[in-house]
């Protein structure tokens, strides 16, 4: 089986404003920053197919929940985005073997019956409001999570549910982003990832510290920081500091034995590549295992902290200007700089709180598999996919046949 990515398909999200044009103010159809103004909303509701494929047993579809859902919200209509042939004709095979969550994307246009203006603020409280009750709505019609460990077939046979059936409920069943149209229309040229828990499962300084023997010590200090109590630089230098007369041959045997790759990476890299987009890595980690992580997804380039070391041991000092949350958003402003582009054509993503001024400064901040404060905070989260689902939040898609 093959694996395309079709290309955002902005001709489709206008195609649906152009279907509803009657409830827009006049001259706003064809604007992307008119329409920015405005409360129109794109949905993009990812599903697990196990979830689906219950739905359309009990008879019914996934646009019908959704127009029904839309129908008890006074003042709003919503308008079913349809695919347009173009975006398959012109998708691009980027040929990775790689597993993908095995979900369905369905696409709305979110508009209210009646003209209205609201400011930026108002706006964002009303996506939140939306995103609450659309998911709170789909969970309930879609049936909460089973908490047995088997299922029953047509024909009575019981049998354990699949180890990656397991891990899907665990997961959950549904991603709902609610984005602003003209997030949808507009094409991101720069999209940077953190690394940590992000483009890798890993914390890399957690790896270090367990193999050097100090992965209390520095759990301690982490804790302290997200109490509040030291701030991230303080915090960093004194679990680097614990990092002194380590051999530097532990970074091999972590890039060789203890680096895994988020799943989705290599064909969201691949897929925002084959579309134009320039892809950065930003890491609060080190350098040595930033680079191994963007050469081996292809990334265009990274920045990372230095790993100091003398006489092939590590010395636990750290250079001035730590990357942190500041020196993050500094870096995707530069490159956006460099490229000569707007921050509305750039995409961040992450998982921590050092993540979310960069994800504040772009168009889109993507939430990847976050802590409860980055969640809330974010424009929207990826939680039941890999990071393909960063792409899903874009409007991109994948066609597997």
């Amino acid at each position: 089986m093959n694996t395309y990515a079709l290309p955002k398909d902005s001709k489709a999200w206008q195609n649906a404003i152009d279907r509803v044009a009657h409830l827009l103010p006049e001259g706003t159809t064809g604007s992307i920053q008119a329409l920015k103004q405005l409360p129109v909303f794109a949905i993009i509701v990812v599903v697990a197919k196990t979830a689906v494929d219950k739905l359309t047993d009990s008879g019914r579809q996934m646009d019908d929940v959704v127009q029904t859902w839309s129908s008890e919200q006074r003042g709003w209509q919503a308008v079913v985005v349809a695919d347009d042939e173009m975006a398959v004709a012109n998708a691009h095979l980027i040929g990775t073997h790689e597993h993908l969550s095995d979900v369905a994307v369905y696409r709305y246009l979110l508009i209210p019956t009646d003209h209205k203006e609201m400011n930026a603020d108002k706006r964002e409280a009303v996506a939140h409001i939306i995103d609450e009750q659309l998911t709170a709505y789909l969970r309930k019609t879609l049936k909460p999570k089973p908490n047995y460990q088997f299922q029953v077939d047509e024909t009575g046979q019981v049998s354990e549910l699949t180890p990656e059936q397991m891990a899907q409920l665990k997961k959950g069943y549904i991603d709902v982003h609610i984005l602003s149209i003209a997030q949808m229309l507009r094409r991101h040229k720069l999209v940077c990832f953190d690394m940590d828990s992000t483009l890798i499962h890993q914390e890399v300084i957690v790896e270090l510290a367990r193999i050097a023997g100090v992965a209390d010590k520095v759990a301690e200090i982490t804790e302290s920081a997200m109490r509040g109590e030291i701030d991230f630089n303080e915090s960093f230098a004194k679990r680097v500091a614990l990092l002194e007369g380590v051999d530097v041959s532990v970074v091999d045997e972590i890039i060789k034995d203890h680096i895994s790759f988020s799943e989705g990476a290599f064909a969201t890299i691949k897929a925002l590549k084959s579309k134009g987009c320039r892809t950065v890595l930003i890491s609060g980690g080190f350098t040595p295992f930033a680079k191994y992580v963007a050469e081996t997804l292809g990334m265009d380039e990274y920045h990372a902290n230095p790993l100091l070391a003398t006489g092939g041991k590590l010395t636990g000092r750290v250079e001035r200007g730590i990357i942190d949350g500041k020196a993050k958003a500094r870096i995707v402003a530069h490159v956006a700089d460099k490229m000569v582009i707007d921050m509305e054509e750039v995409v961040c993503v992450g998982d921590g709180a050092n993540d979310l001024l960069m994800m504040a400064i772009s168009d889109i901040g993507v939430a990847y598999k976050a802590k409860p404060i980055v969640r809330v905070k974010a424009d929207t989260s990826v939680n039941i996919t890999g990071l393909e689902g960063v792409l899903y939040a874009m409007g991109h898609r994948f066609d597997k046949h």
